[in-house]
């Protein structure tokens, strides 16, 4: 007979190999079957990796220092371990470009745990596919918003909303550019995609998208207390509105629409049978987040490139089309260019055309806490005063 003693060290013993063995191989990983070599790198801790050492935050324009660091020590491509997940991170800009060209070919698009998650809730559809559904409402939204669309009816609506907006900011003694613009970002795309009208909502949405940020980066933990979880339930919320907007669309047709996308993705689910509820709402909550948080983070940038170096403009007028192709792609490429991209840029144009045109602005404060976290954070932010030109 064996004592407790021996047979609860044989299992401590077996444990103990069996936990060697599998760090191992985690900190080991093989390439693919067919021999495929995995660039150097490291896989830090078990599942957490080094997810920790990126989300540090970096108070510099410049690389996230994570990202600096394995450059200078691994080279332009490296393995790593991010949020659970094994990855390999491309700093080259010729294999970036190659890979966003190749898409639906040699590579599918993939995004993180904790963002395909949040798109799955509520039926939602998987956000790493590109079928005929994406590609087919992404021409809706290319016709929306689109040149010719821009041209003959948003660009006098996103002018005014710019200039009444700016011209609120005039009788305000210090404004908060990222909050402020993010507000008037929202507040002009929603109502051009959903017919949103914040003066008869009682609810601030803009600021539940922007308490949303932080879950989109962190551990897809569904417990309470974690940024996950409020994220999640903030989404939860911002899907219902849109269901019920688009339901009310959906279910009273004889009433005079306002024109606005989410009109024309009723109108399409007539023809179109795969354009599916589930799919449009998860479709429109994207865009509405992705718009919102994109083109007011680059207002503010430029308010403070332009505060605190002017000739930034002439410095990017002379650098290279060819050398800025590759490697500046703000809206992505390939099957992924953003279908908004020519609205974000007319939204852009439009605010500083009307904003040097018609106003004058000093800064306040702020300004010197701008980083990564890794996605761009304007710590305290950045205030300004405007006043309107006599």
């Amino acid at each position: 007979m064996w004592s407790a003693g021996v047979i609860l060290g044989g299992v401590v013993a077996v444990l103990t190999i069996f936990i060697i063995h599998w760090t191992y191989k985690w900190k080991n990983p093989k390439g693919s079957s067919n021999g495929g070599v995995l660039p150097p790198g490291s896989m830090g801790w078990p599942l957490i990796g080094e997810t920790l050492h990126l989300l540090i935050p970096s108070r510099s324009l410049d690389l996230h220092p994570f990202i600096k660091k394995r450059i200078q020590r691994y080279g332009p491509l490296f393995r790593t371990s991010l949020a659970g997940r094994s990855v390999i991170v491309s700093t080259d800009t010729k294999v970036n470009h190659y890979l966003i060209l190749q898409e639906g070919r040699s590579v599918e698009m993939w995004y993180m745990d904790s963002f395909a998650k949040l798109f799955k809730q509520d039926g939602g559809s998987n956000p790493n596919a590109f079928g005929p559904t994406h590609r087919y409402i992404r021409s809706i939204v290319l016709s929306y918003f689109g040149p010719d669309s821009l041209r003959e009816k948003l660009l006098p609506q996103i002018e005014q909303m710019v200039d009444s907006t700016l011209g609120i900011w005039s009788r305000q003694g210090s404004v908060s550019v990222k909050e402020a613009t993010a507000t008037m970002v929202f507040d002009c795309t929603a109502k051009q995609m959903i017919g949103y009208d914040p003066k008869k909502s009682p609810d601030k949405i803009v600021a539940k998208f922007t308490s949303m940020l932080q879950g989109f980066m962190s551990f897809p933990l569904n417990i309470p207390g974690t940024a996950f979880h409020r994220c999640l339930k903030t989404k939860k919320e911002m899907i219902k509105m849109i269901r019920n907007k688009l339901r009310e669309k959906r279910d009273s047709p004889d009433q005079a629409f306002g024109g606005d996308l989410l009109d024309q993705a009723v109108k399409e689910m007539g023809t179109e049978k795969f354009l599916t509820e589930d799919f449009i709402v998860h479709f429109i909550f994207g865009a509405l987040f992705a718009s919102f948080d994109s083109i007011s983070s680059a207002i503010t940038l430029a308010f403070k490139l332009l505060t605190e170096n002017p000739s930034v403009v002439d410095e990017l007028r002379e650098l290279d089309s060819n050398v800025i192709s590759q490697n500046f792609t703000p809206f992505g490429g390939g099957m992924r260019q953003c279908a908004g991209a020519e609205f974000a840029k007319a939204f852009m144009a439009t605010f500083f055309h009307v904003l040097v045109t018609k106003y004058r602005w000093t800064k306040i404060k702020g300004g010197g806490n701008v980083g990564r976290t890794p996605v761009l954070d304007f710590g305290d932010g950045i205030h300004i005063k405007v006043s309107e030109i006599a």
